[in-house]
């Protein structure tokens, strides 16, 4: 089996060749991830959950910028599964993107899908996850790329560079989790723990040996490499009596400045550099949930992890603990993310489009739809649903992009509307409830090849409106400004950041506020735009664009691998 596997993937890696999307000089990394169900026991209970060879966090992936992953995954698990790497451009060739329904069908049980991951400019930290139902509440790592030549960080070198995965655990199988709550109308329960790597840390129950620790020399520099991999909430992160350097954000490295704490969205990553320059001792780092919203239910319970010097001393005994923002700090949220800044050096230009040849406005709203005899648990006895510009968005049962390139009719339409349908007061109070029901089709954005693209990302108050972090696949865009309110398209584009925006995949537009991004639309192909948290996915706050092909060669999209997976 394993021989059969081997001259399999070599076929691959002959075909990518001969359409020129291996270059002499790329390094291939192969991999192999076999998703299966293995026990785990935390918080004095034990489930068997989905994994990648049988690791939860799966593994970390390792490789430079410009490298070719081939990844074999082999479902040996009992639900069908789709496999997403996280901010990776995939340029011209989103068949390996991951999301189900959109760029492939699922990757069915007893069957497997070769990907393959063409890295381009990425570098720094992005991470894979599964892209079916909530299955990425377990099933997911880091992706790690260095510079091409193995050395030339934009700062001193560090001692070690360690991930470090914010996770999410319900005592519950995950799956029951989701059939309830898509049963009930109402919203999911909420977890019973946050992790670091895998553990809950010691202030939960049964948790005193499920601590991750990480031992330091004093007077050394690590790399903490941050993923947010939790399903539902925007987090707080700090380290006890040290300041963080930031370094880097979704693949792509920031002016570096000092902050006690991060604030950091599903999906989202962020680099940071931690000098061990405090007196030897056992230091907490935490993390917990940052909530907008008064009177929703929410994970309100901190995970740990210990940062230990080497060298003989007596530890505090608890370790110190760190200095974290209220959980409704709204301000601590929004003004972090603010501070991120492209690099923008002579080593690592930007190029923020300025003449923008097309301009969007998508408004992201919880809604509610109609429950048959009132009995649902949603507000006023409706079923919860979410939406982009008034549109819930329905998964086809084959995949948008299938249907694109083999031009199969019936399964997406076409008008997905640059505006909202309805133009209101999208921040205001005491909204009308009609104003909460959405359209439920699948529509997507046709996207001219080339055109520089703004997007302007808005909340609603709708139903009271949360934070939204927002990403995009196939691009990383630039964020070049962002706000409270209704965006002012007279007075707000005045205030953009048009020299050093952060280039991110990943944005966390504020409660009843907006977001404005920029990119160039010239990787042809399907893809998905979704907020990042899991329920609102489930919900219908996603769409979807196709990017159509350039007249060049190089700007057309490439044909599917032979193994792509059955609807």
């Amino acid at each position: 089996m394993r021989l059969k596997v081997k001259i399999f993937i070599q076929q691959i890696i002959v075909f990518l060749f001969l359409l020129g999307l291996l270059p002499a000089h790329a390094f291939v990394h192969r991999h192999r991830f076999i998703i299966k169900e293995a026990p785990y026991s935390k918080l004095c209970s034990s489930k068997n959950i989905l994994t990648v060879n049988g690791q939860f966090p799966g593994p970390v992936i390792y490789a430079n910028t410009g490298d070719t992953l081939v990844v074999n995954v082999q479902n040996d698990g009992t639900q069908n599964i789709t496999i997403h790497w996280h901010g990776v451009k995939q340029p011209r060739y989103p068949w390996s993107d991951g999301p189900e329904f959109i760029t492939q069908c699922p990757i069915r049980p007893g069957t497997n899908f070769s990907q393959r991951i063409n890295l381009s400019d990425e570098e720094g930290t992005l991470w894979w996850h599964a892209h079916s139902d909530w299955s990425r509440a377990t099933v997911n790592g880091a992706l790690i790329i260095r510079p091409a030549n193995k050395t030339n960080y934009p700062f001193p070198r560090p001692a070690a560079e360690i991930p470090i995965i914010l996770g999410e655990w319900w005592k519950s199988d995950v799956q029951t989790v989701v059939n309830e709550f898509l049963a009930s109308g109402g919203d999911a329960n909420k977890s019973d723990a946050f992790l670091i790597n895998g553990q809950p840390g010691d202030l939960y129950p049964c948790s005193t040996n499920d601590t991750f620790k990480l031992t330091v020399e004093k007077d050394k520099t690590y790399m903490l490499r941050i993923v947010n991999a939790v399903m539902n909430n925007l987090m707080f992160f700090s380290v006890a009596n040290h300041q963080l350097t930031v370094v880097g954000t979704d693949g792509a490295y920031v002016k570096p400045f000092k902050s006690n704490y991060i604030t950091i969205s599903p999906g989202e990553t962020i680099d940071v550099l931690l000098e061990a320059n405090q007196n030897p001792n056992h230091y907490y780092m935490g993390a917990k949930a940052y909530n907008s919203v008064v009177g929703v239910p929410f994970d309100n319970t901190t995970t740990t992890a210990i940062i230990q010097y080497r060298g003989n001393y007596t530890a505090s005994s608890p370790p110190i603990f760190p200095d974290l923002p209220n959980f409704d700090d709204t301000n601590a949220s929004f003004n972090f993310t603010r501070s991120l800044k492209s690099l923008a050096d002579k080593t690592h230009p930007i190029n923020v489009p300025l003449n923008i040849t097309t301009n969007l406005l998508f408004t992201f709203s919880v809604n509610t739809l109609p429950c048959e005899d009132e009995s649902c648990s949603g507000p006023n006895g409706d079923r919860f649903a979410a939406s982009v510009n008034n549109i819930s968005f329905v998964l086809p049962r084959i995949d948008i992009l299938e249907a694109y390139y083999k031009n199969i009719q019936g399964v997406y339409g076409d008008e997905f509307p640059s505006f909202p349908p309805l133009n209101f007061n999208f921040t205001g109070g005491s909204l009308p409830v009609e104003l909460q029901r959405p359209d439920r089709r699948t529509e997507v954005h046709v996207l001219e090849y080339g055109t520089n693209v703004e997007i302007v990302l808005q909340g609603t108050s709708l139903l009271g409106g949360v934070d939204h972090p927002i990403h995009l696949h196939g691009y990383s865009f630039y964020v070049v400004g962002a706000g409270f309110g209704n965006f002012d398209k007279d007075k707000d584009p005045l205030n953009y950041n048009l020299v050093d925006p952060p280039l991110q995949n990943t944005i966390a537009v504020v409660r009843n506020g907006w977001a404005a991004i920029r990119f160039k639309a010239d990787n042809p192909g399907v893809w998905f735009m979704h907020c990042h948290l899991e329920r609102h996915v489930s919900w219908g706050m996603e769409m979807a664009f196709i990017v159509k092909d350039g007249k060049g060669s190089q700007e057309k999209l490439l044909p599917p691998p032979p193994d792509m997976p059955l609807c």
